[in-house]
């Protein structure tokens, strides 16, 4: 089992649940942290100490109070550790259920699993850390069933903003026309046309406000 890990966490109730899970499995030293930043301090002074964690396990939201922050969430600390630490394991525990933002976690990002907290979360946890320790992943539903059920295909960030301003209300000649005022590529009105029909068949979607429902409903938006 893991030797050395790091919780970032700013609830204390929470913090308590996910050490009370750390220690039943055995791991020797538990820290934790309030803040990101703090996070990523100490993962750079452990390295350079040469005494490195072996994972982090860090919620995804941290709210704000009078303290100046450079690293203002989870998915920031995930993408800066990804660059300079990729061989830190990484398990995201999180109320968000957001299935884009999960899938830049997990692809782009480098996280092991990625646990939703609920009535079961801590027992998820427990089985995401025994997952990742040994070289494999975990990922809570409804994660899991949209990035390997039916609904998992392949979304690139430009679906996403087009999505979101069709949602947004607007029209296929005003997404294209906002596409082109913000630099976005491509913004012709053809290629915006044949995206939301291909999405349409991709989600089996009737209409765009079928599609529309259907995204939301999975979290894509």
């Amino acid at each position: 089992m893991f030797k050395k890990v790091l919780i970032a966490e700013d609830l204390n109730s929470i913090n308590q649940g996910v050490i009370s899970v750390l220690k039943a499995l055995g791991v020797a030293q538990i820290d934790n942290v309030s803040y990101c930043d703090q996070a990523y301090v100490k993962i750079k002074r452990a390295v350079l100490d040469k005494v490195p964690y072996e994972l982090l396990i860090t919620d995804l939201s941290f709210a704000r109070d009078h303290r100046s922050t450079t690293i203002a969430n989870g998915d920031d600390l995930a993408q800066k550790l990804q660059d300079e630490h990729p061989e830190l394991n990484k398990i995201v525990f999180t109320v968000e259920d957001r299935v884009q933002k999960a899938r830049n976690l997990i692809h782009k990002y480098g996280v092991k699993a990625y646990v939703c907290k609920g009535r079961n979360g801590l027992k998820e946890l427990r089985t995401a850390i025994q997952a990742v320790y040994a070289n494999d992943k975990y990922f809570s539903d409804p994660i899991a069933s949209a990035l390997h059920g039916n609904n998992s295909v392949e979304i690139l960030d430009y679906d996403i903003s087009l999505l979101k301003q069709l949602s947004n209300g607007l029209s296929q000649d005003q997404i294209s026309r906002y596409f082109k005022s913000n630099n976005i590529v491509p913004s012709s009105l053809s290629t915006v046309e044949k995206r939301l029909n291909k999405l349409k068949v991709q989600f089996k979607a009737s209409n765009a406000t079928h599609l529309v429902a259907i995204v939301k409903d999975i979290g894509l938006i």
